[in-house]
């Protein structure tokens, strides 16, 4: 699994579980995008409260609205279409794919689905992150 579990700074797990055990004792907000996707004037309210700020109805939804999957993928800034192709191939996959929650669904075979459930059950056993696949 090395190469689906390592990222640019490196393994994923290391990366994750190392900001979850640090969240309380730091300014760590941890967000999920499973939230994000599910309620996400719910999230925008927590990052507000999170970082005491207190703004209008209106500008929630301005938030809101303006942090869209849609309206973040047609964005350069957000999708990094302004990358030259040798630092950003996007032809071979675009930064942002399809903001659909489980689509790695479509993706794995099942053989690659098992082998990344066992290694994450691996990985992942000394914390308990509430990670959702679902909506």
């Amino acid at each position: 699994m090395n190469s689906v579990s390592t990222v640019a700074w490196g393994s994923w797990y290391d990366h994750v579980k190392g900001y979850w055990l640090e969240r309380e004792k730091k300014n760590i907000l941890y967000l999920f995008y499973e939230d994000m996707k599910e309620n996400p004037r719910r999230e925008v309210e927590r990052i507000m409260r999170y970082l005491d700020l207190s703004i209008s109805d209106e500008v929630i939804s301005q938030i809101v609205e303006l942090t869209s999957f849609k309206i973040m993928k047609e964005n350069p800034m957000t999708n990094y279409s302004f990358m030259p192709v040798p630092m950003f191939d996007q032809t071979i996959s675009p930064f942002m794919r399809k903001g659909i929650v489980g689509d790695w669904r479509n993706h794995f075979t099942p053989e690659q689905t098992k082998t990344f459930d066992e290694d994450y059950k691996k990985q992942m056993k000394d914390v308990n992150i509430p990670f959702r696949t679902n909506i």
